[in-house]
């Protein structure tokens, strides 16, 4: 029995480094070798173990210890741990494994029977491990807990709301644990789950205390406990944890000092200059310069050559100056007033816009580009879009591990905890056609929003909490304390280069001024700004603590910022000769080889769209088939395909086919094709198919799209995740960094955009208007009345169209190129086809144009099968393009003066329409014109068919309701078109609330009466248009 304790002890008495067995691999430590089905047992009953309270936590170390020690040699260990094993290796769940020894198993172990008293050696053991798992907890509460006591508020006035339950950590609790305070100077064994040791495996408790109060509790609290991967929680605790980790050489503490010169002084410089300027300095945090720099080095130093950047308006002056290194005075020639702008559009205010620059790393000596995205005011939307450019450039620059490209997001604390899209983009951080392989997240925490107090902005302690979903390391940092911002910036950095994942960076500050220089804080928080006219600045604080140290003498730090003040009062000299403001300056996603030097479309034409009967047959049997072998595909699919094969040879495509065969085509002239959107794999309408899936082999695909031609371009098909403000973000960002690609989104109802507004009104929409910034995207909106209710009913063409810039009361000058001059001249394009041979020239249209343009297309549902909705592929042939305005080819034609109405529509309608004029056999007496593209208008097309029937009525008809589609902005157009002695009338469902209606019956009588009215030809008698 002696023996059996005395092994039992030893395990956990103190030992020295070169005594101690290492049971487990650890941070490139070697492991014992063992018999692998002992491991394997061990980690079956482990897993068990896991799953109950009793053994979990800290004590689990102690218990795997003795496991392994059992399974090597079951009589090293004491009698109830061998029964406790042999029980659980029995299949017993770790409760029931333990069982208190029989007086049979008592007496054959040398002990007395049950209820005799323990002996002394028995009770030492038993306090022995009880102490050691009392000390195994404790570390664990700091490593969980310890940063709710770290010292992170530099006005010492914490704005985090924790719970009510106590911390219980420090010298003064270590009863809490069972231990007391004789145990302060008694010596334990460290867990293998520490770092705190360094080279030694042994410490006083006193010690122990006192290590990891100096790794948790001081300017630094880290949150990762929650993190479910064991390598990556070592990997943290080594970092934070091994003493001796906060030491800066006097070169880098020198570079700290520096770097927080010019972001102080870059502020005082613009406040003494502009003090009634608005500028959303940075004063309170002026640590995020140098720490962004931090950042941008490490990285750089293990092979990052460019960093995208997102971050709302406070500091971006500052972030431009001293990280992207704009150059100064094209910053401060901003605040002249007189200034005038040379670029057409409206521009932005200065602490929206962006930037890309190229300039050498001064560790790594080797060229990074920094982009700073434009961004408007609305926080935080700018993070999905700098992800999709940061996607895009490690796509085209073949970083598949995003080695090479990485982005940096900085956020205000109230927006980054309650703006929803930042939850939606962390989700797509590990998705794989959205993974960026992580991003340093910085958090610019001023401890307010606006004027709301943290416990009225939102529910969780921390503003950073919403990162725990991905399992993002969150490192919280003083922002007063330089090297403690430095210390985490570069471990978020090698965090990042290390697993490709997202980390966060606190930094707690606080915002000297109000929300902007004109604001005054004291109304609303007048005890804090009260603590903030005293705080002295981090720039003082931390040359002083330098010249205490002897790093620096008081007269080196002076001519530091004498040096920097001279450079910004010599770029504001030459700031006073700028007269004209180039926006294009200032652009953040440049296509140096797609305009001319001075940003120019190289030409202003474009080329037919049309194909060769061969090359539409050859991509039509690709979509007909399946190209690789050995793979089975659904039976209903093959139906669809046996149907694609079927038009081929009756030379004819439905909308799906004519899709295909534009996709195909940019695919083989070189453009990257990337289609994106829920369940855009198949198709909501299932009617795409672009992914097959292999029936008898679980995720096996094939995408025959890429098996188009040897040389081909890409072709990216990807389901997204139920978010559309966040993916249309990031297309949106994927598009900016290259026109040479075609990227689509669609939604899966037209009306899902709704919450992806943001995006589209203050990026697409006016994106190049404010920033100079051209974009190609393409937007799919299913969209049609088709009696499934007020919901995916309507796609909202009314927003879209109300949004575009184009005069409705000036007829445009018809010269050469109109087409084109008209589409450079606008925001955006809006189509709505109603054949799939226009659809396919749509596409295509976009890629070849000599400029971009988003485009928005409103897609069909009903149309997809529709017997009539189908093309011939004579009108995709060479010399073939994209038709504006379809005019009517039947009888009208014939006597254009016989024609008593012209009816004007677009879109599906016109089926319903052609229907209708038929079963009344008014084909002669009644034209139906089709509007293809809605914005800019055909304004020359149509006047040629309101010319041709000049003496019919003139009828705009949508199946929209009146407020709603396309009548408020077609009448006015038309109106301009035929002159005010001719008036538009209407023939559509009157005014309403709600997009449609929920019930088939009214949606059927609303349709025949919306007919009616467009084939009465006395239904506009006597009446004022």
């Amino acid at each position: 029995m002696h023996r059996l304790l005395s092994t039992a002890a030893a395990r956990l008495r103190p030992r020295t480094a070169a005594q101690s067995v290492r049971t487990t691999s650890v941070s490139g430590t070697q492991p014992v070798r063992r018999d692998g089905r002992a491991l394997e047992l061990a980690r079956r009953q482990n897993s068990r173990v896991a799953a109950e309270a009793f053994p979990n936590g800290t004590g689990g170390s102690y218990v795997e210890e003795m496991n392994l020690a059992w399974l090597e040699e079951p009589g090293s260990v004491h009698k109830s741990w061998d029964v406790f094993f042999r029980n659980a290796k029995a299949g017993a769940a770790p409760g029931p494994a333990h069982q208190a020894l029989s007086p049979l198993q008592e007496s054959l172990s040398g002990r007395a029977t049950a209820t005799a008293p323990l002996s002394a050696a028995e009770t030492d053991l038993e306090k022995l491990v009880g102490d050691h798992l009392a000390v195994h907890t404790l570390i664990r509460a700091y490593q969980v807990r310890g940063h709710h006591l770290a010292k992170l508020d530099p006005l010492d006035i914490s704005c985090v709301d924790l719970d009510d339950a106590p911390c219980s950590i420090g010298l003064n609790k270590v009863g809490s644990y069972g231990l007391h305070e004789s145990d302060l100077d008694k010596v334990f064994r460290l867990p293998k789950t520490t770092f705190i040791g360094g080279s030694e495996d042994t410490l006083t408790l006193r010690e122990i205390v006192r290590r990891l109060e100096t790794a948790y509790c001081q300017h630094i609290g880290v949150e990762f406990m929650f993190i479910n991967d064991v390598q990556q929680c070592q990997w943290i605790r080594r970092r934070f944890e091994s003493p001796g980790i906060l030491r800066f050489s006097a070169e880098e503490k020198r570079t700290l000092l520096t770097r927080t010169v010019q972001s102080t002084r870059f502020e005082e410089f613009l406040q003494r200059k502009w003090s009634s300027e608005k500028r959303f300095g940075l004063e309170g945090c002026e640590s995020l310069i140098p720490a962004l720099k931090t950042v941008i080095d490490k990285s750089c130093g293990s092979g990052v050559e460019s960093v995208v950047m997102g971050m709302p308006h406070r500091g971006r002056l500052n972030v431009l100056a001293n990280v992207v290194h704009k150059e100064l005075d094209q910053i401060f020639c901003q605040f002249d007033p007189k200034l005038e702008a040379a670029d057409e559009g409206s521009g932005d205010v200065k602490y929206h816009l962006g930037m890309s620059h190229t300039r050498t790393n001064r560790l790594s000596d080797k060229n990074v580009t920094l982009s700073l995205v434009a961004n408007p005011s609305h926080l935080e939307a700018v993070d999905p879009v700098v992800q999709g450019k940061t996607k895009a450039e490690q796509f085209y620059s073949g970083d598949s591990k995003g080695k090479k490209v990485m982005s940096i997001l900085i956020h205000g604390d109230a927006a980054f905890a309650g703006q929803g899209v930042v939850y939606e983009t962390f989700h797509l951080s590990d998705l794989p056609s959205y993974t960026t392989h992580g991003t340093v997240h910085v958090v610019v925490n001023n401890q307010i929003g606006f004027t709301t107090d943290p416990r009225m902005a939102r529910s969780s302690a921390y503003p950073t909490d919403v990162a725990r979903v991905v399992n993002a390391p969150i490192f919280h940092v003083n922002a007063d304390d330089c090297e403690a911002v430095a210390y985490v910036c570069k471990v978020a950095a090698e965090w990042r280069n290390t697993f490709h994942k997202d980390v966060v960076v606190d930094l707690v500050c606080y915002r000297r001024n109000g929300h902007n220089e004109m604001d005054e804080p004291m109304f609303t928080q007048p005890l804090m700004y009260k603590r903030i006219k005293k705080q002295e600045g981090v720039l003082k604080k931390y040359a002083e603590k330098l010249i205490g140290e002897g790093v620096v003498t008081m007269q080196e730090y002076q001519e530091e910022v004498a040096k920097y003040d001279k450079i910004c009062e010599e770029a504001y000299a030459r700031s006073k000769d700028e007269k004209i403001l180039h926006i294009k300056d200032w652009l953040d996603s440049p296509w140096p080889d797609f305009f001319t030097a001075d940003g120019r479309p190289k030409t202003m034409s474009c080329p037919p769209t049309g194909l060769s009967e061969d090359q539409l047959g050859h991509i039509g049997k690709v979509a007909a088939s399946v190209p690789v072998d050995d793979f089975t595909v659904h039976t209903g699919l093959s139906r669809i395909l046996k149907a694609r094969a079927d038009m081929l040879r009756q030379r004819v495509c439905d909308w799906a086919l004519g899709e295909y065969m534009a996709l195909g085509s940019l695919l083989q002239q070189g453009v990257h094709v990337r289609l994106s959107g829920q369940d855009v794999e198949r198709g909501t309408f299932s009617h795409r198919h672009h992914v097959l899936h292999d029936q008898n082999t679980d995720k096996k695909t094939c995408i025959p799209m890429n098996h188009i031609s040897p040389d081909q371009a890409s072709y990216t098909v990807c389901n997204s995740s139920l978010s559309e403000y966040g993916v249309l973000g990031f297309e949106l960002g994927f598009a900016m960094a290259s026109p040479n690609a075609l990227v689509l989104w669609e939604a899966q109802f037209g009306d899902f955009h709704n919450t992806a507004q943001c995006i589209i009104d203050q990026f697409i929409s006016s994106g190049q208007a404010k920033w100079f910034r051209q974009n190609g995207i393409v937007l799919l909106l299913p969209h049609g009345m088709e009696g499934m209710g007020p919901e995916h009913s309507s796609a909202r063409p009314e927003r879209f169209l109300q949004m575009c810039n184009d005069d409705s009361d000036v007829f445009p000058s018809v010269r050469e190129d109109f087409a084109e001059r008209q589409l450079h001249h606008c925001n955006w394009t809006v189509v709505n086809c109603s054949t799939p041979a226009n659809y396919f020239h749509v596409l295509r249209r976009q890629m070849l144009l000599p400029f971009r343009k988003p485009l928005i297309v409103f897609t069909p549902k009903s149309l997809l099968r529709h017997p009539e909705a189908k093309s011939s592929l004579d009108l995709m042939l060479p010399g073939t393009r994209f038709q504006r305005l379809i005019p009517d080819e039947g009888p009208p034609t014939a006597r254009p003066a016989d024609v008593k109405r012209v009816i004007f529509c677009t879109g599906k309608i016109y089926y319903d329409l052609d229907r209708e004029r038929q079963n009344r056999a008014m084909d002669a007496t009644v034209a139906v014109v089709r509007v293809e593209q809605l914005s800019p208008f055909p304004f020359d097309l149509a006047k040629v068919e309101t010319e041709r029937y000049a003496n019919a009525d003139v009828v705009w008809c949508q199946e929209e309701h009146k407020n709603q589609g396309y009548y408020d902005y077609v009448k006015p157009r038309l109106q301009t078109t035929v002159g005010p002695a001719r008036p538009v009338w209407y023939a559509g469902r009157g005014p309403a609330a709600a997009p449609a209606t929920g019930n088939k019956h009214t949606h059927l009588a609303e349709l025949q009466r919306l007919l009616n009215t467009a084939f009465d030809l006395r239904a506009f008698a006597g009446k004022d248009s």
